[in-house]
């Protein structure tokens, strides 16, 4: 007799030993929507391993200070895709890997799909070259799904703290090809990317991201 097929009602039971991503432009409410859904799961019983990028661990959030800080305007953008690659590769092996050995679930703030755009589609590094390196720092780790909270660099702007970070400090039109980078990665992989409008207010978006997160776990 075959199995029932899942239903909307239970699709979060799916998500044990995935690997899901939250990404997208600085001021997307990402991160909001992060601590929400790691709450959403926990309460359904799921152990949910949450990381974030740069950092998750000692020697990466070493590195994030490095990255972040303001007296470092002269870092070479090989320089910053390479610190950030080290910061998840000690992640991968320290802290996602095992996590999903154990067959939990693993959700990110920010993977490889930020160096492809904040590096590469903003800042000018070839996206084949951040591939291949993200291999040798990710080896066979691979998320299963990417989250994009898309925004208008309008709603963005309105949303960062003024005490911007080095990255965050960058300006509108980097902002502008970063947040292109990220459509283009969901257009060139739907299979493995989902966009959630981010520009309405957190429980509009909060809405918007279970239901489509429904639908996709709801689906074989």
């Amino acid at each position: 007799m075959s199995a029932a097929a899942p239903t909307l009602s239970d699709w979060h039971n799916r998500l044990a030993g995935q690997f899901i991503v939250f990404d997208g432009p600085d001021g997307s409410g990402k991160s909001t929507q992060f601590h929400r859904f790691s709450d959403f799961a926990t309460n359904r019983g799921l152990t949910v391993c949450e990381v974030r990028e740069p950092g998750g661990t000692l020697i990466g959030e070493e590195i994030r200070h490095v990255l972040l800080d303001h007296r470092h305007v002269d870092l070479d953008v090989r320089a910053e895709m390479l610190l950030y690659m080290a910061s998840r590769a000690q992640l991968v092996a320290e802290r996602i890997g095992p996590a999903l050995g154990r067959g939990e679930m693993v959700l990110a703030d920010r993977f490889v799909s930020s160096t492809l755009a904040y590096q590469g589609a903003a800042g000018g590094m070839d996206l084949d070259d951040i591939r291949a390196v993200a291999r040798v720092a990710c080896g066979a780790v691979s998320p299963h799904l990417i989250v994009i909270f898309d925004v208008t660099p309008e709603t963005a702007a309105s949303r960062l703290n003024p005490l911007l970070d080095r990255m965050e400090a960058k300006g509108a039109a980097y902002h502008r090809r970063v947040r292109e980078g990220y459509l283009a990665q969901a257009r060139e992989q739907p299979g493995q990317y989902l966009i959630i409008d981010a520009n309405g207010d957190a429980n509009t978006v909060w809405n918007a991201l279970i239901e489509a997160m429904a639908r996709r776990y709801a689906v074989k």
